[in-house]
């Protein structure tokens, strides 16, 4: 189902771990991403840095949708419809050329239209410099003159409902292509669970806690018109696409401090928000080897939030403040491609500006003597050149680029220029891979990239927000940008595959909580800059054996990070145990266990989870126009959810329960399915995810 904008804290990777904003007020729920390498087909193959799998004639072409596939291919994990690659967090997603704009894409293409999935491990200079793998799906369904569309209906049961609806409609007459699209989502889930602070304060030691039980009921939905022209080698299309949403969030508990009486508190926030894109581009191969692309993005979003805190035995004085944020982008992205030194030369530029503005009303008089109303704004301007050049010299493959940006970055706070934070800067980021292929069974790559990775923008403002009579949370405008050096080792050998990925960050980012100045006692949850290195190496074995494929996978998270004088080395261990076995009379199963030791991550220790168990049954009816989706999810309720963290003399216990375990049907019809042609690309991906 279709991922809403939610303030629910999601389960995220660990290269993307930095990265991520915290959504969920009082919690930081990050962990050891999930590497589900499955049903690795004999056509599975290394070339050069990126793992080529060939889906049509394999079992995985009857799974249902390309989300099915995707998370049965090695080093690629789906959970919740979110895709992460191991070790890389969330790629650049490309089908047939154009970059995947939005989650539901995956959903409306169908497991049977896809002829191969590549997946680059080192990318180069094309790409944002923060990109760390790239996905390509390249579907087989040849175009037929009429109309077409994909009605898919799917309910999730878990401690709450949700459900959604998708209708997918495509018109096609000679060289043009008309689409629209439209879902409607109905999203909610339930949170429990309790936090404890321990630290000294003023020479006594002192325990600061609370319960919550957190419900996120969501409405939203998507709108989606398009066309796409193409005769010849030469193609333009264009889209616009709307999305509207309303949340109705609750968080029920008490606080408490020491041993005096709880207090009980209601969390009440409504949002709402909505969000315009436009997109269009142009792509042409003339004189049979010059290759053209442009790519234009324009988008609008705008986002209400307001949070009432009630204390309905009368003790404390209720909380009310009132959020807004606005954000636009416009953004162009334009290379050409053609053969130079017996290799492909590839040069252009990437141009994007960016507003986003966030606003916080404390409507309370007494909070907002430490919690004062504030006005944030962010514009952005910045300006990239690339080039990257790849050649085969028999055996080996060779490809390098580099890439050079300027950004001039404007910060105000309450309406005065921020000059500290305000900053203009230059950056140059080069890229290169060596690989071997000695055969079909054996092949090995090294690659190093350097990056410049910019926080989000929800980091970077100066706003606080209430969590509790003793908590607050805030961004951290003072946030540096990481500079990362990564290492990559990544082999084959015949059912055998190695990934080893070293990593060394500098003023990346990890989540603390430490004292507040303020008259009472006020604890601060908000992003610092740190110096953290990394080491993740996975090994896979899989093996089709008739019609079952086995794949068993063991991992290694291992971190380096000294802050404050605490240490933050523990490794996390990690295996799955993933199968897909093709039953009589055209049913398909899946089922994947996996587990985890407890270990550190940045700042967070995660709590081990040592046996959690998914399954899945499919079904294709009438010719494969119906397909029927059963999938049950932590089956044995064993998934933990739990972390604890020390900084700054306060320790944090974390103790929650998600709805994790849950059974989701689903129905999908397919008149005339056909891919997409929209060959457009996003012209500033990395801004889209910053905003």
């Amino acid at each position: 189902m279709k991922k809403s904008f939610s303030f629910l804290t999601l389960l995220l990777p660990l290269s993307a771990l930095a990265q991520q904003p915290v959504t969920d007020t009082d919690s930081i729920a990050r962990s050891l991403q999930e590497v589900v390498v499955t049903a690795k087909q004999p056509a599975t193959k290394l070339r050069g840095t990126t793992l080529v799998s060939t889906i049509a004639g394999s079992a995985l072409q009857d799974l249902g949708t390309a989300l099915d596939v995707l998370g049965q291919l090695p080093m690629i994990n789906v959970a919740d419809n979110a895709i992460t690659i191991t070790g890389k967090g969330a790629p650049e997603i490309y089908i047939d050329g154009r970059p995947m704009r939005s989650d539901d894409e995956l959903m409306q293409l169908r497991s049977d239209n896809i002829r191969k999935v590549e997946l680059d491990m080192a990318p180069g200079a094309m790409y944002a410099a923060d990109t760390k793998a790239v996905l390509k799906i390249t579907t087989r369904r040849s175009f037929v003159d009429g109309i077409s569309f994909i009605e898919r209906a799917e309910v999730t049961a878990r401690r709450r409902w949700s459900a959604n609806n998708m209708l997918d409609l495509n018109y096609r007459t000679g060289s043009w292509d008309i689409f629209a699209y439209g879902l409607i989502a109905r999203n909610n889930s339930l949170i429990k669970g309790t936090t404890t602070n321990t630290l000294v304060y003023d020479g006594v030691q002192t325990v600061v806690g609370s319960s919550q039980t957190k419900s996120y009921p969501s409405t939203n939905g998507a709108v989606k018109a398009g066309f796409n022209y193409a005769a010849g080698e030469q193609s333009l299309g264009g889209y616009y696409r709307y999305n509207p949403e309303r949340g109705h969030f609750s968080n029920i508990g008490e606080e408490w401090l020491n041993t005096d009486p709880r207090i009980r508190r209601e969390i009440y926030t409504g949002i709402r928000a909505h969000s315009h894109r436009g997109s269009i581009y142009y792509d042409n191969t003339f004189a049979e080897r010059y290759h053209i692309h442009f790519d234009g993005d324009y988008k609008t979003a705008r986002s209400h939030n307001d949070e009432q805190t009630l204390y309905p035995q009368g003790n404390t004085s209720d909380v009310h403040s009132l959020g807004s944020r606005r954000s636009s982008l416009l953004a162009a992205k334009l290379y050409l491609t053609f053969p130079l030194a017996k290799g492909s030369f590839t040069f252009g530029t990437q141009d994007s500006h960016t507003r986003t503005t966030l606003d916080h009303l404390m409507l309370n008089p007494d909070i907002s003597e430490y919690i004062p109303s504030s006005f944030t704004k962010a514009t952005q301007t910045s300006a990239a050149a690339f080039a990257s050049w790849k050649r085969m010299f028999g055996k080996f493959s060779l490809s390098a680029g580099l890439r050079y940006e300027y950004v001039d970055y404007l910060f105000t706070l309450n309406g005065h220029k921020d000059r500290e934070m305000s900053r203009t800067d230059h950056y140059l980021t080069p890229d290169l891979a060596l690989s071997y292929s000695h055969n079909d069974d054996s092949q090995i790559s090294l690659s190093y990239k350097m990056a410049t990775v910019k926080p989000p923008y929800s980091h970077l403002t100066g706003s606080l927000s209430y969590v509790g009579m003793h908590e607050i949370e805030g961004g951290n405008p003072a946030l540096k940008e990481e500079r990362m050096h990564d290492i990559q080792l990544f082999g084959m050998w015949k059912d055998f595959m190695l990934q080893a990925d070293y990593t060394r960050s500098i003023d990346s980012y990890a989540f603390v909580k430490k004292l507040y100045p303020a008259q009472t006692l006020q604890l601060l949850m908000q992003p610092v800059n740190i110096d953290v290195s990394a080491l993740d190496m996975y090994l896979v074995w899989n093996r089709p054996i008739r019609s079952w494929t086995p794949s068993v996978t063991l991992g290694m998270h291992k971190q380096w990070l000294n802050m404050e004088g605490n240490r933050y080395n523990r490794p996390i261990l990690s295996y799955y145990f993933d199968n897909t076995i093709a039953l009589p009379q055209g049913f398909l199963l899946t089922l994947n266990a996996n587990g985890q030791t407890s270990g550190d991550m940045h700042t967070n220790r995660f709590g081990a989870s040592w046996f959690t168990l998914n399954a899945s049954v499919s079904k294709s009816l009438f010719n494969k126009s119906l397909q029927l989706k059963l999938s049950a999810t932590d089956i044995l309720n064993t998934r933990n959810n739990d972390w604890t963290m020390n900084t700054y003399g306060i320790y944090v216990n974390k103790r929650q329960t998600y709805d994790s375990r849950g059974i989701t049907i689903s129905l999908t019809y397919r008149f005339h399915p056909r891919k997409s042609k929209y060959k457009g690309e996003d012209a500033a991906k990395t801004e889209m995810n910053r905003l």
